[in-house]
């Protein structure tokens, strides 16, 4: 369900983003400083008594469906289970301007990073994109490196979007009802190229949800950053029982393509893989 009034406030979503970080380096999607969140705020923000040091940057395309409007986003090699400890140490804020071109960006004293995640442009593309098109309020954006996902992504076959929803919706009924729109595949672009930016976008129009084969992962959120996470979560799940079966020498059968069905109709899911 989207976010409605009374709209959170800084400090609310900077902890949203500690625990979606928390989480995710929980159950092994981030090692180091790897994965990054961001989140688009359309509405007021009172960011200077937080963030006091300005500067002003170009961003890496043109984003003017986000002009006025706020997105706070993680620093380059920061580790995502330490926001939640400080996130005015490892969250910027960047205001974007009425051209859409360029921003203020907004630190704190105790930033530690000399600048913003390097998947910064895919994150605000698909803010971009996605105001643009749905004139959304808020969205959270969360990549992340799952390792079962990512090691699925190596074996060729199961780098195909019907494939993978086929192997990895069918290890738990909880599955389909939380992630009914399943996982869609990318192939393997250089991490931070337009190239990968451009099919990210695409594939998070349909998908809630994509996997950047041999690499990781990203997922949006119009709720909360965490839900975000939920469906990394979820996806992550069903690959380590795949890759269970595939170490125990694929001898479960799991749910049935009939059963999945059947828990579908019974919870009111649509999806596209029943």
């Amino acid at each position: 369900m989207p976010i409605t009034e009374p709209f959170p406030e800084l400090d609310e979503l900077l902890t949203s983003m500690g625990a979606g970080g928390s989480r995710i380096s929980q159950i092994d999607a981030s090692e180091a400083g790897a994965g990054n969140i961001s989140v688009y705020v359309g509405w007021d923000l009172e960011l200077r008594r937080r963030f006091p040091h300005e500067s002003e940057i170009v961003l890496p395309l043109p984003a003017p469906a986000l002009g006025g409007h706020t997105v706070l986003v993680t620093g380059s090699g920061r580790r995502l289970r330490q926001i939640g400890d400080d996130p005015l140490a490892n969250v910027a804020a960047v205001r974007v301007h009425a051209d859409g071109l360029t921003a203020t960006q907004y630190t704190s004293p105790r930033r530690l990073f000399d600048k913003l995640t390097s998947e910064f442009n895919s994150h605000l593309a698909v803010h971009q994109d996605q105001v643009a098109r749905r004139g959304i309020q808020f969205q959270a954006v969360v990549h992340a490196q799952p390792v079962h996902l990512v090691y699925l992504s190596h074996i060729p076959a199961y780098r195909d979007t019907a494939a993978l929803n086929a192997r990895i919706l069918r290890w738990e009924p909880e599955t389909i009802v939380s992630l009914p729109g399943g996982v869609k595949v990318l192939d393997f672009m250089i991490p931070g190229s337009p190239e990968l930016m451009a099919a990210n976008v695409e594939g998070l129009r349909d998908f809630e949800l994509v996997l950047w084969s041999k690499h990781g992962v990203m997922a949006r959120s119009d709720a909360s950053v965490t839900r975000a996470v939920d469906r990394i979560e979820y996806a992550e799940t069903g690959a380590r029982y795949e890759y269970m079966d595939l170490v125990a020498g694929s001898r479960a059968e799991g749910l049935a393509r009939d059963e999945i069905g059947r828990i579908a109709s019974e919870f009111d899911i649509r999806s596209p893989w029943v």
